[in-house]
């Protein structure tokens, strides 16, 4: 191992230690993953911290380079925006032994590299998966679909570069529901803002966080059910430019 490295890695065993709280399933025990890292950094601005960790010898170092720009472009305005309380300190860990995307938990994100190899534009998974940072809702806050929705509406609303990874919301299907997550769910909750409440994702996201989320949400904050919004989506569902 390089020697500077190693001596990095010293430094950073004390800091994740300090910054993360390990999840039962050893998420943020990122110590391993140091012991095979072959490129390790730390990078304040702000008042915000990137650890980077990085388990693949052959990662570009321009994409290293983009990962962190996004991060550091759209995690204080995230944090600004929902939850001025969220971690200070995210770990991002390039991580070949990992064969999803990217996931995230006890702040720390891990990416498969390989997911870069066939998609190297889409450095907007660091807005979702920044998001899911950010929320890091209790147990029981709420409906799954929820969570998901609301970070691929951030990605739309504040990704850097959506287009050249050709990511976009996906358009209406009358077999669609707003339970599918995601881009799906993400569509409507833009729609939801375009005609009722500009600031319902805000509000949805706080109650996620505190708990309070019930069905009667909905109602509470645009007059109608969830299933009363959807049906109004399915009629009209265009969105204003």
């Amino acid at each position: 191992m390089n020697r500077n490295i190693f001596i990095k890695i010293l430094t950073f065993i004390a800091i994740i230690t300090c910054a993360h709280t390990l999840s039962a399933q050893g998420w943020g025990d990122t110590q391993n993953d140091l012991k095979s890292a072959v490129d390790v950094d730390t990078i304040t601005k702000g008042k915000f911290t990137l650890v980077w960790i990085n388990k693949d010898k052959d990662f570009s170092p321009t994409l290293k380079q983009e990962l962190i720009d996004v991060y550091f472009l759209n995690y204080p305005k995230q944090a600004k925006r929902y939850n001025k309380n969220t971690r200070k300190s995210v770990t991002f860990v390039i991580d070949p032994d990992y064969d999803g995307v990217a996931a995230a938990g006890g702040g720390v994100i891990r990416y498969n590299p390989a997911w870069f190899v066939k998609n190297p534009r889409d450095i907007d998974v660091v807005t979702h998966e920044i998001m899911h940072i950010v929320q890091e809702y209790p147990n029981g806050a709420g409906p799954g679909w929820v969570t998901e929705g609301i970070a691929d509406y951030v990605r739309h609303v504040m990704g850097v570069d959506n287009q050249g990874a050709n990511w976009k919301l996906t358009e209406f299907n009358e077999k669609h529901s707003y339970k599918d997550a995601y881009r799906i769910t993400a569509r409507f909750f833009y729609w939801i803002e375009q005609n009722y409440d500009k600031r319902l994702v805000v509000k949805l996201d706080k109650a996620m966080r505190t708990k309070q989320y019930t069905p009667d949400f909905w109602k509470k904050n645009t007059g109608k059910t969830i299933d009363e919004l959807w049906t109004s989506y399915a009629q009209n569902p265009k969105l204003k430019s």
